[in-house]
């Protein structure tokens, strides 16, 4: 249910920009102020010029030196005052931006890790980052640069219009004429650069993804010898950047430049000629006309200033919409106070005439999926590569949501379980093996991370890995690099095998566990956890006869739906799909 401001989005967003400055609004008003004080002493120096020359100069002052000096140590005053105020909200101001960046960035970090399995199948990574990173690092300056330039520029221009116009107000009337003409062409422009900004902000999402894409992947690429297709395909994408910023850079050109190299000089040629024929006509002195052309500046510069920082905000508006994308998605449902606890599963897990698609224009993956596994029961999922086993055990802990039917955890909907709890009672060792930069002891208590070094250690023993890690460098303590790049497959496999012990779940899934593993290894890590899957819901995903062996259900998967229940006698007969032993045989 969304709340009235969310009604109106923009007014939405504008009350979400606020709310990080919230924190810090103490020293976002200090800033200000600050900033505002440098914009008003800067008007004071003309004025102590125009007292010189038309106060002390003009008139017959037998002795005008103690009034100079009087007038100098005044403005020696305002410029210390000045610098002091400059120098605060230039250090704190950024400080505050910094700040405010690492809460956006924890925001939406966080949010990010809320969000469902199936935004990160759509989502590219290198985009993500990019959006954590660089949006954000723009978006920053935005939050500190944006409000200092505009109190500036309001109190340097009406403070600038307010002197002019006690001056002589016929004149000021006169650069105000030409006014409407900044307006104009600022509007103008202002749509162009938006667009623009928003288009750059997206490239940069898909450079970073094509270069996240081929980093990752560089052995492949290296093993294909494909460095050209690659290079091709950065290129590509990093000319389409290049050709985005272009645009920009000539949308800026068009508009700063025609801001600062005409409209300032039309307004300083305005005021000379309309001075002049004041002074002409005694309308005006000479020494006004000085002091008005000092702060035709103070009054044009604003407006300059504003032109300048367009694209900033611009880019910073681009950068802020797309953080909102993101934190607009709907988060799981981790933990509300309408979802139920569970503390320890018994495993009693029941399909109930499930369906379930990637997506609404997609054909179902699977259909009509009815079966149970009792508390404490092994089973294997077999079927050909395809046919849905990894994406039905991925229903299991929530990872997607069926789109027809119900899955039972202990006779409870998991749709209405608290996420956490749900999650903490499933163990998950996947074929495609992530481990994390960092030691080896690190990566296995993952799985449990206040876990004691002899956990860890009787956990990598029962996983057939403690020899290899004690061969290592520093053992346990060693750096395996990202996603495990130092270790063998089946190194990296065994230590993910040894997290998910560490874990200890009442339910237990092994998709493809020990594929990457040689037929010693595998017979020694089966017969190591025997002991560990007693007492355990199993669920083993294989394509060889001799991973499902201890199994006591083998569920054949075909056609988005379970085709053949065999008992564990079965598995020892001919009526097994023959690829199982065709996989074994081939070892």
């Amino acid at each position: 249910m969304l709340n009235k401001s969310q009604n109106n989005p923009r007014f939405y967003k504008f009350r979400k920009f606020l709310s990080f400055y919230k924190p810090y609004r103490l020293l976002f008003a200090a800033d200000v102020i600050c900033a505002c004080i440098t914009a008003l002493t800067a008007l004071a120096l003309p004025l102590c010029i125009r007292y010189i020359t038309s106060e002390v100069l003009i008139n017959d002052i037998e002795d005008p030196l103690l009034l100079i000096l009087k007038a100098l140590f005044i403005m020696i005053g305002i410029i210390t005052v000045q610098t002091v105020c400059g120098l605060f909200y230039d250090y704190k101001g950024h400080s505050m931006g910094a700040m405010m960046e690492r809460d956006m960035r924890n925001e939406l970090f966080n949010h990010c890790q809320k969000l469902p399995v199936s935004f990160f199948d759509r989502e590219k990574t290198g985009a993500l980052m990019s959006r954590i990173t660089n949006d954000l690092l723009n978006l920053a300056e935005t939050c500190h640069h944006g409000p200092e330039f505009l109190f500036i520029s309001l109190a340097s221009f009406i403070g600038a219009f307010i002197i002019l116009f006690r001056i002589d107000a016929r004149l000021t009337l006169v650069i105000f004429a030409v006014l409407p003409v900044f307006i104009i062409y600022t509007v103008f422009f202002h749509e162009k650069l938006r667009r623009a900004y928003r288009e750059n902000r997206e490239k940069i999402g898909e450079l970073n993804a094509s270069l996240e894409d081929t980093l990752s992947g560089i052995r492949i690429v290296k093993s294909f010898t494909n460095e050209g297709f690659e290079n091709k395909k950065f290129h590509e994408a990093n000319q389409v950047f290049c050709s985005g910023r272009i645009n920009i850079y000539k949308n800026e050109a068009f508009y700063y430049s025609v801001m600062e190299f005409f409209f300032v000089p039309l307004v300083t040629a305005v005021v000379v000629v309309a001075g002049g024929v004041f002074i002409s006509r005694s309308y005006l002195g000479a020494p006004d006309l000085i002091v008005f052309l000092l702060y035709i500046s103070y009054l044009t510069s604003p407006l300059t200033r504003v032109a300048q920082q367009v694209g900033m905000y611009q880019d910073g508006i681009a950068a802020f919409n797309r953080f909102m994308e993101i934190l607009e998605m709907k988060a799981e449902e981790i933990s509300e106070p309408a979802l139920r606890e569970i503390q320890e599963a018994r495993g009693f897990i029941e399909f109930d005439n499930v369906s379930f698609r990637y997506g609404k224009e997609l054909e179902n993956v699977l259909e009509n999926i009815s079966f149970e596994i009792k508390p404490g029961e092994s089973i294997a999922l077999i079927g050909s590569s395809g046919a849905g086993k990894t994406t039905l055990c991925s229903l299991i802990p929530c990872f997607y949501e069926p789109c027809a039917g119900r899955i039972l955890l202990d006779g409870e909907d998991i749709a209405k379980m608290d996420l956490h709890t749900l999650r903490k009672n499933i163990g998950i060792v996947t074929q495609d093996v992530y481990l994390f930069n960092g030691t080896v002891t690190e990566n296995i208590s993952y799985g449990k991370p206040e876990s004691a070094k002899e956990e860890i250690i009787k956990a990598a023993k029962m996983a057939n890995a403690h020899d290899f890690i004690m061969a290592l460098p520093k053992g346990y303590n060693t750096e395996i690099g990202q996603r495990g790049i130092r270790l063998s497959g089946g190194q990296r496999q065994r230590l993910s095998i040894a997290r998910a012990i560490l874990k200890d779940p009442p339910v237990i899934i092994f998709d493809e566990a020990t594929s990457s593993i040689d037929r010693k290894s595998e017979k020694a890590i089966h017969d190591s956890i025997e002991n560990f899957m007693k007492d355990r819901t199993v669920i083993i995903i294989a394509h060889r006869l001799s991973t499902i062996k201890k199994a006591k259900r083998i569920l054949s998967l075909s056609e988005k739906s379970i085709e053949e229940v065999f008992s564990t006698n079965a598995s020892q007969s001919d009526s097994l799909p023959t690829f199982l032993y065709e996989e074994d045989d081939a070892r």
